[in-house]
């Protein structure tokens, strides 16, 4: 049996010529898929704390790969943000610092596509020890993406449509390259270099006993039940968003009131347009139809 995961807690900085680990475990998905959700429940389960883990701790158990200030660490000092070559060549000294502290695990949140962006591996198998991709139906994802980023329902099925889609880079996080919603799945759940876990939200939601412990037993950790229930009621909906009224949330977006608004499936069938609907379906039906999304 595997030991349990160490928490993270920051990157070592160390010489091209040291040893290091394949340690990243990535907690990978689209934007607005419930990754936040599933570090939440791993921070919980791993304290195994009687109160809740505040959600403004939860970087210390899974830090994204995507934080300016951890490559401004790389760069020792300001860089330019909005240049695409300058960023790429400061990833690989990011992570090179986050598998340097000679870890086992890593647990690191990834909203990048496996695949490469003007040349550069974003998702390299010699640092990787395994993955765990979240998968949500796109039609949810629209009406969260869409609120999340300060867009609308039709600028967002253009961008989950694109093979170019990517996020802004700005003082938070630098560019993240997401592809189209079905390219960026089946770059993380086919033809993998590494073990890869598939859960898909929707069973995160009415499954969690079961959808949680397949996770922990995919990072190697023991499951108990007594423990799985409780970090699966800290992590619930109604804590989180009570956490953040009292407190608020740092990756909370600015241009949205709340991160943990509503977070339930098939917010679609009332807020999203039809024509809408039906541009998405025909954009992703492989996929779609593949994770059992055509069928509502």
């Amino acid at each position: 049996m595997r030991k349990l995961p160490p928490l993270f807690y920051g990157m070592a900085f160390c010489g091209t010529g040291v040893a290091m680990k394949n340690s990243i475990i990535w907690l990978a998905s689209y934007p607005k898929s419930g990754n936040t959700w599933t570090r939440i429940f791993l921070a919980n389960y791993l304290v195994n704390s009687d109160q809740p883990v505040p959600i403004n701790q939860v970087h210390r158990f899974g830090m994204g790969d995507s934080i300016t200030k951890t490559y401004a660490m790389v760069a020792r000092g300001p860089f330019d943000l909005q240049n695409h070559d300058v960023v790429l060549k400061l990833r690989e000294g990011v992570l090179r610092g986050i598998v340097s502290n000679n870890a086992d695990v890593n647990f690191v949140k990834t909203h990048n596509i496996r695949s490469s962006a003007f040349g550069v591996d974003l998702i390299p198998p010699r640092f990787t020890r395994s993955a765990v991709y979240i998968v949500r139906n796109p039609l949810d994802v629209i009406v969260s993406y869409s609120r999340h980023f300060g867009k609308t329902h039709s600028e967002t099925v253009q961008a989950m449509s694109r093979k170019d889609n990517v996020t802004v880079s700005d003082q938070s996080t630098v560019f993240q390259y997401l592809g189209s919603w079905s390219q960026h799945v089946n770059s993380w759940t086919k033809n993998t270099l590494f073990p890869t876990l598939v859960l898909r939200y929707e069973d995160l939601q009415t499954k969690p006993e079961d959808s949680f412990s397949s996770l922990l037993k995919h990072i190697g950790v023991p499951v108990d039940a007594k423990r799985l229930d409780k970090a699966i009621r800290f992590s619930s909906f109604d804590v989180l968003s009570k956490q953040e009224s009292e407190g608020g949330f740092a990756e909370a977006s600015p241009k949205n009131e709340k991160f943990f608004s509503k977070g339930k499936s098939g917010q679609w069938v009332t807020d999203l347009e039809k024509e809408l609907v039906e541009q998405t379906r025909k954009h992703h039906e492989s996929v779609m139809k593949k994770y059992g999304y055509l069928d509502g």
